[in-house]
């Protein structure tokens, strides 16, 4: 099956925002994990700490605000059950603080950094 160009971009800004979380110590756990509730885009862990970001990409800032709009209140809901899900199937990690973080990655030719929104945690 082919890849479409949404998730190649897709796929460059969370290589772009995992490569820049690998720089500071996040080791990844899970990346595009799926259950029927939903997908976590990234999921990275440190002693004691789960960090889950969800990636939003676009080439430029529109009205969604580089994806920002597009983080409804049905998405956290979405992203809180499947990674419920996830640490069901996981139970090892229940002891870890969760954070939970927004990448706003600007796709190329667009030259602003990643910005990054901590939601919760």
């Amino acid at each position: 099956m082919a890849i479409s160009t949404s998730q190649r971009r897709g796929n460059w800004a969370e290589q772009r925002a995992l490569r820049l979380l690998r720089g500071t110590g996040w080791q990844l756990l899970a990346r595009q994990w799926r259950c029927r509730w939903g997908e976590l885009d990234l999921l990275l862990h440190k002693p004691q700490r789960l960090l889950l970001v969800e990636v939003k990409s676009r080439g430029r800032c529109g009205v969604d605000g580089w994806g920002l709009a597009s983080f409804t209140a049905l998405k956290r809901v979405r992203l809180g059950r499947a990674f419920d899900c996830w640490l069901a199937a996981h139970p090892r990690y229940q002891h870890c603080s969760l954070e939970l973080v927004l990448a706003l990655v600007p796709q190329p030719p667009a030259t602003e950094p990643v910005r990054w929104i901590r939601c919760w945690g």
